[in-house]
């Protein structure tokens, strides 16, 4: 059945503008300018081989609490870099996951987990045993996105993508 859904995923996306497969690239020159503060944080970010993963600034209250470099919840080893955040005993995981290629790859990757769509890209859903919420997309061939939240910052997962950048690295 996720084999039927995970075609049934790859045609959708491809007759959606991606023939050949590819996401598409960002817009450029569209964004308003920077505003000064910014530009005082150190922007953290994630890399893939070539692909800058860019995360955006973490909730106020969260503290830098560690990094991480495996997701249990794969059905494989893959390469995984990781930051880690925490307020109180919540704990916020956002990470990049190397080395799936294909929609397919992607789609069979975590088990029970949901198969659906984020920005025209294949996305996972599920959660764990503990009540942690993960949410991982397929950025672009090689490259996974990965945030997961424990229950009491699960609402922060859908900002932090929405806040996410990428790009190729130096």
């Amino acid at each position: 059945m996720r084999r039927l859904a995970a075609v049934l995923l790859v045609l959708t996306l491809t007759g959606c503008g991606g023939g050949d497969g590819m996401p598409e690239p960002a817009p450029t020159g569209t964004a308003a300018p920077p505003s000064p503060e910014p530009a005082r944080h150190k922007t953290l970010s994630l890399s893939c081989d070539d692909t800058e993963v860019r995360l955006p600034t973490m909730p106020a209250k969260l503290k830098r609490a560690g990094s991480f470099a495996q997701l249990p919840s794969l059905a494989r080893r893959l390469d995984v870099e990781g930051r880690i955040w925490r307020r109180n005993d919540e704990h916020l995981y956002v990470g990049v996951v190397c080395g799936v290629r294909t929609a397919e790859q992607f789609a069979t990757l975590v088990a029970r987990s949901t198969l659906t769509a984020y920005q025209g890209r294949p996305a996972l859903r599920w959660t764990t045993k503990s009540g942690m919420r993960n949410f991982m997309w397929l950025e672009r061939p090689g490259t996974a996105v990965y945030i997961g939240a424990t229950p009491g910052l699960a609402t922060q997962i859908r900002p932090i993508a929405a806040g996410v950048s990428v790009g190729l690295g130096q």
